[in-house]
């Protein structure tokens, strides 16, 4: 086989093996965001107590979701006020779904793992925060840039503990 030939026949091959590595890492990292802990009422099912995550951005405050508009997304029910709200959060969960599972971010960044409560939240970067209090949210507020670098550096480990 010539030399030029047995270049163009590694091509594919190497090409093969990235793709692999590529599908890998996409499969790994959904694997992750799947496995990570969300807040969840253990007698309903219900994400977010029932509140539809899309009015937070539409709406500019929380509002309950209908029970005939559900979606079950990572192991949780969640409920919405209407079709519109439905599909935009089915083709975007990510977007929609509280960070951190709906946990307090200024509890995670105090290394503690505390449910956040849907009537506290504030919505900052195009992401949902929940927060245990008036008084989380206010501090949150007041310097969430430093309290999101704080929380996403411990967020992993407190995920790891949760549900244990």
């Amino acid at each position: 086989m010539t030399t030029g030939r047995q270049q163009r026949k590694a091509r594919p091959a190497a090409a093969g093996a990235w793709l692999g590595i590529l599908c890998a890492a996409f499969w790994a990292g959904s694997v992750r965001a799947a496995e990570q802990p969300l807040v969840v009422n253990p007698n309903t099912g219900l994400a977010i107590s029932g509140f539809d995550p899309v009015a937070y951005f539409t709406d500019g405050k929380p509002m309950f979701g209908r029970p005939d508009l559900e979606l079950q997304v990572a192991g949780a029910i969640w409920r919405f006020r209407n079709e519109g709200d439905r599909a935009a959060f089915a083709d975007h969960p990510e977007v929609y779904t509280p960070q951190f599972g709906g946990y307090d971010p200024v509890a995670i960044a105090n290394g503690k793992s505390v449910p956040g409560h849907p009537m506290f939240w504030a919505v900052t970067g195009q992401r949902l925060y929940l927060f245990y209090s008036d008084d989380a949210r206010a501090t949150f507020v007041a310097d969430s840039g430093r309290i999101i670098a704080r929380a996403a550096h411990k967020w992993p480990e407190l995920a790891r503990t949760i549900g244990r």
